[in-house]
C-alpha cells in the first residue's frame, strides 16, 4: 500500500528510458556505468564486447533514468552477429530519448597508425548508424567521446561535421573514462525525462540476473586475458547456482568454445588460464554480490554454439535468421 509520501512522489515523478547505441567500441557501456555509478555492463579495450541489451537504472531527484546499453552496431557475417545487431536497433523501440555515442578520435585524423584500419570501419558503421536513423525517421542527442584527446579546433571540425546530416537535437561533449561532460549530459535527460511513474524500484540498478550477471563477469576476465580473436569465439553460461551445506554461494558455469583447438588454449598449461580467470571473476562476484562465492569453471567444445537458439536465448538475444 503507498503511503502519503509514495502518492506525491508518483504525482511528480518522471521516468525515461534512453537508448544508448553507437559503432563497436564507442564506449557505450563506460558511460552508462558512469552515469548509473555502478558497474551494470562489462568494459574491456576489444570491441564488440556487449553481446545483449543491458538496462541500467538511476535516480536523481524524483525522476529515473532507464539507460539501454546496447550492442554495437556493425556489418554482421554471423547469426550470432545479426542478433547483437537487431537487439541493438531494438533498443530505440518506445524509448524517450536515444544516444548516439561516437568515439571522437575516429573522424579528427588523430588516429595511431596501427588504428587506422579499426578507425575506418568504425566511421563506417558509424555512418550507416546516422542512414538508418535518417531513414526510420528518427532523431537522436549526438554525444562525442573521448573529448579530452583531441585539440579544440579538430573537435570542433568534428561537431560541425556530424551535425551537418540532420538527425541531431543536442550535441554533448564528453569523456566517458574520467567522467567529464557526464553530469551536463544527465541533467538534460533528467529535465526532458517525461511525467510517469518509476518502472523499477529505487534500489535497482539492472534489469540483469545474478545469473546472467556471473556469465558475463566471468566472460569479461576470459576477453581481457586472451588475445586477438580468441575471446569471440566462446561463450559462458552459469549452469548451476546453489547452496553448500555451510549456505555458501556455489556456481558452476562451461566455458563454450568453438574448436577442440582452442580448448588447450582456454585451459592454459596445466588449467592456469582458466584457473586465473576463474580467480578474477569469483574475486569480483563476491564484491558485487557481498558475500563468499564458489565458482567452478568447465570448458567444452560446441562447435555451432553462435548458430544455436538455446546459446543466443542465454545470451539474452533473440535469434534471427
Amino acid at each position: 500500500m503507498l503511503n502519503e509520501n509514495d502518492d506525491v512522489r508518483e504525482q511528480k515523478s518522471t521516468c525515461s528510458f534512453i537508448a544508448v547505441i553507437g559503432a563497436p567500441n564507442a564506449g557505450k557501456s563506460t558511460l552508462v556505468n558512469a552515469m548509473v555509478g555502478a558497474k551494470v555492463s562489462i568494459v574491456t579495450h576489444k570491441v564488440q564486447t556487449t553481446r545483449a541489451r543491458v538496462r541500467g537504472v538511476l535516480v536523481e531527484g524524483a525522476a529515473q533514468l532507464v539507460l539501454i546499453d546496447t550492442p554495437g552496431i556493425f556489418t554482421p557475417r554471423r547469426r550470432l552477429d545479426r542478433a547483437m545487431v537487431a537487439a541493438a536497433w531494438e533498443g530505440l523501440d518506445g524509448a524517450d530519448q536515444t544516444l548516439l555515442l561516437v568515439d571522437a578520435t575516429w573522424f579528427s585524423g588523430d588516429i595511431e597508425t596501427k588504428k587506422v584500419a579499426a578507425s575506418r570501419r568504425a566511421r563506417e558503421d558509424t555512418m550507416r548508424i546516422i542512414d538508418g536513423l535518417k531513414e526510420s525517421g528518427q532523431r537522436a542527442h549526438l554525444v562525442l567521446n573521448k573529448i579530452d584527446l583531441l585539440a579544440r579546433d579538430k573537435l570542433l571540425k568534428v561537431i560541425t561535421d556530424l551535425n551537418e546530416h540532420g538527425v541531431f537535437e543536442e550535441t554533448f561533449l564528453i569523456s566517458a573514462a574520467n567522467g567529464d561532460g557526464v553530469s551536463d549530459l544527465k541533467n538534460h535527460l533528467v529535465k526532458h525525462a517525461p511525467a510517469g511513474p518509476w518502472m523499477y524500484p529505487e534500489n535497482h540498478l539492472s534489469d540483469m540476473t545474478d545469473r546472467l550477471m556471473a556469465a558475463e563477469v566471468t566472460r569479461e576476465k576470459l576477453f581481457l586475458r586472451l588475445h586477438e580473436e580468441l575471446p569471440y569465439q566462446s561463450t559462458v553460461e552459469t549452469t548451476d547456482w546453489s547452496r553448500t551445506k555451510k549456505r555458501e554461494l556455489r556456481i558452476e558455469q562451461t566455458i563454450f568454445v568453438s574448436r577442440e583447438s582452442h580448448k588447450p588454449i582456454f585451459l592454459g598449461k596445466g588449467g592456469a588460464t582458466v584457473k586465473a580467470v576463474g580467480e578474477a571473476a569469483r574475486e569480483e562476484l563476491q564484491e558485487l554480490l557481498g558475500e563468499k562465492v564458489h565458482l567452478f569453471l568447465h570448458v567444452k567444445v560446441r562447435e555451432n554454439w553462435a548458430d544455436e537458439n538455446a546459446r543466443l536465448r542465454e545470451m539474452g538475444l533473440n535469434p534471427v535468421q
